[in-house]
């Protein structure tokens, strides 16, 4: 859209009235400057889009005039077209102006038969209805997940003092163990190991416990930095499994360039920077 010139707005047009066909068996004979018909009179005149249709006694065809012009188009444009299809034996004619027509023009045209139609970058002038993104697709996701998580219950420590053995609710993070090969290792990576084997030990829902022995150890507090001689770590566990349901939907969507308007029909296109063409609907 940053490059749109005439030849841009010509291929366009081809496009929109190739997609907008496709239901209706509309297809593209040609377009551009090596787009040329010969008429009865024996000229040769060039087209910008050339479509037809059939059926199974007649082969219509449609001239389609682009004006990329920063002025309305006036009736001259009609007049000539008018020529050209009637000297080329073609079925119908339409003018695409990015700047509009006369009011002469508008009812020449009317008159004539010729379609007139304004294809246009979208501007200030349009309303939001126009000017808002184009919705083109909506995705549901849905997801059902089975989880396996395992779960302590208690933590359990056995001090070499036997006084004052505590159980969960212990702050797992808050310790540290010190053995008597002087290595530290956090309680948490302990718990860690724990839930390790519940998973791999696969007993659902049945309460596992597991006796860590420590020899020569002491339990560190990192709060005040206070310790206690320990013999071991006991943890208590079970493995549940647990299923979840989720649903996701959003919408993709692409921004409005064109705002495509049949004059005599009174119909109104929004055309996306990708190609997508959606109808106003009154």
């Amino acid at each position: 859209m940053n490059n749109l010139d005439w030849q841009a707005y010509e291929s366009i047009t081809k496009y929109v009235y190739e997609t907008l066909g496709q239901e209706f068996g509309i297809k593209i004979e040609g377009y551009g400057h090596n787009c040329k018909v010969i008429g009865k009179s024996g000229i040769k005149h060039q087209i910008d889009v050339l479509t037809s249709s059939s059926d199974r006694a007649h082969k219509y065809q449609t001239a389609i005039e682009c004006k990329y012009w920063n002025r309305k188009v006036n009736k001259d444009i009609v007049m000539k077209l008018r020529g050209v299809i009637q000297d080329a034996d073609i079925d119908k004619g339409i003018i695409v102006s990015k700047s509009g027509f006369t009011k002469d023009t508008i009812d020449f045209a009317r008159h004539y038969n010729i379609e007139i139609v304004e294809l246009r970058e979208v501007g200030k002038k349009d309303p939001e209805a126009n000017r808002e993104n184009i919705a083109v697709a909506f995705i549901e996701i849905r997801q059902h997940i089975t989880v396996l998580r395992p779960e302590i219950l208690t933590i359990a420590i056995d001090y070499v003092d036997d006084v004052n053995d505590e159980t969960e609710p212990i702050n797992r993070y808050r310790y540290t163990i010190l053995t008597s090969d002087g290595k530290r290792t956090r309680l948490d990576d302990y718990a860690l190991s724990f839930q390790k084997a519940l998973r791999e030990q696969n007993k659902l829902f049945k309460t596992v416990t597991q006796r860590q022995e420590i020899i020569g150890g002491k339990l560190i507090d990192h709060t005040n930095q206070s310790s206690r001689d320990i013999k071991a770590l006991e943890f208590t566990g079970i493995l549940k499994k647990i299923k979840n349901n989720y649903n996701t939907e959003f919408k993709l969507v692409d921004q409005v360039s064109l705002i495509m308007k049949s004059i005599f029909e009174e119909r109104t296109f929004r055309i996306s920077e990708n190609g997508y063409i959606i109808e106003n609907k009154k």
